[in-house]
């Protein structure tokens, strides 16, 4: 039997597992709900969790949105899942940072000395995750769908497909769609995007 593994993004939870049921027909599908939020702790949790269903599933899917995908990616999962479905996935979360530190007005040295800085949209900027990020390369193996939405703010359509031709990912792009997939034709559009596997 096959697991669906539902790994939310920023702010969701594993609740939102709930509307991939229909998606996946004879399968069990299971939310995670992973309690750290960096990709090395976070990364850990997802692999062990994998680990545990692998024991008692024969295949594991990952469903993984937004943030939950660069957590999943951090996971050292190869070998562990069958296939991967991105939705809105954070591919470079180096650049991702430095634009926010752009945003916030923040230089690498400051943000060296401090350590930790407080940004006005709610995001703390930290060195240590900076420096993570650029020492831990994504390494990626797993045949992956990735579903990109054309006015998503926080990845740029450069970015996500020099990352699908890296790694040899499917990618579709919803014209007018957004980081957040939420609309209701945004969610059909999901929907349908993965009933075509």
């Amino acid at each position: 039997m096959t697991v669906v593994v539902y790994v939310h993004g920023k702010d969701g939870s594993a609740a939102e597992s709930q509307h991939y049921k229909a998606l996946f027909p004879g399968s069990e599908v299971i939310g995670l709900d992973y309690r750290t939020f960096t990709p090395w702790e976070t990364g850990r949790e997802i692999k062990q969790a994998i680990e545990a269903l692998r024991e008692k599933f024969n295949d594991v899917i990952l469903v993984a949105n937004s943030i939950g995908a660069f957590f999943s990616m951090n996971g050292g999962l190869d070998g562990l899942v069958k296939k991967a479905y991105f939705i809105s996935p954070i591919v470079d979360m180096e650049k991702l940072i430095t634009d926010m530190m752009n945003w916030a007005n923040v230089t690498e040295d400051e943000l060296e000395k401090q350590g930790v800085i407080p940004t006005s949209f709610g995001e703390d900027l930290s060195w240590k995750y900076l420096t993570y990020v650029r020492t831990h390369p994504i390494s990626w193996n797993v045949p992956t769908r990735i579903l990109y939405g054309s006015e998503d703010t926080m990845t740029s359509l450069k970015t996500i497909q020099e990352f699908a031709q890296k790694h040899q990912a499917v990618l579709t792009v919803m014209e007018k769609g957004e980081h957040w997939f939420h609309t209701a034709a945004q969610m059909k559009f999901l929907d349908d995007w993965i009933k075509t596997k």
